[in-house]
């Protein structure tokens, strides 16, 4: 005679491995993306940490910046692709923080609650960059706190050339969230800009 429970355990046993093997199909195909969904070239740190905003003729027409924003604030400022002083054939050769009544480079910003930290206004100049034949003062886009600014530039200039939205940023600003809704509306989203620049 036929033991129904050994048989009766046996299908719950075949239900659970079954369901087990559902389980680990699902979790494969949350866990590992389908190759044909990937991008082509992965996001970079900046696309997958800030969200890019541009200022084109900011102050004058040609001087085009943008403005990375972390979520947590900051604000990484530097020399959109389309700046004009890109256009010099010899790119640019020398960069100063020595504008207005300070040397920018000699702001030092220490602990949390960030003393010494310069309050800056969105036109206020941040730096001169020179080329050959002209020079341009870079701004600081955004009202806030100036806690640094990229003095590699003063030795390496060439990172601008190389490296503008990356190694070669400016400066980095911390705006008041309500001084930052502010200057939001007149900044342009990345695809609003290259709409605009058509780049």
């Amino acid at each position: 005679m036929k033991d129904h429970s050994v048989d009766h355990t046996i299908n719950l046993e075949h239900e659970h491995k079954h369901e087990h093997e559902e389980e680990q199909d699902s979790l494969y195909r949350i866990l590992v993306p389908d190759v044909r969904d990937l991008p082509l070239t992965p996001p970079s740190a900046i696309e997958s940490n800030f969200v890019s905003y541009f200022a084109p003729d900011f102050t004058k027409p040609g001087h085009d910046q943008y403005v990375y924003r972390h979520a947590n604030g900051l604000c990484v400022i530097g020399l959109a692709r389309t700046h004009v002083a890109f256009k010099d054939t010899s790119g640019i050769t020398a960069v100063d923080f020595n504008v207005g009544k300070s040397d920018r480079s000699g702001i030092k910003v220490t602990g949390k609650r960030k003393k010494n930290a310069q309050h800056f206004e969105s036109n206020s100049a941040l730096c001169k960059v020179n080329t050959d034949d002209a020079s341009y003062i870079v701004r600081c886009c955004v009202k806030g706190s100036l806690l640094e600014v990229n003095d590699r530039l003063i030795k390496q200039p060439g990172l601008l050339n190389s490296s503008a939205d990356r190694e070669g940023y400016i400066a980095i600003i911390m705006p008041k969230p309500a001084d930052w809704l502010k200057v939001k509306g007149s900044l342009l989203g990345l695809e609003e800009y290259k709409k605009l620049r058509e780049c």
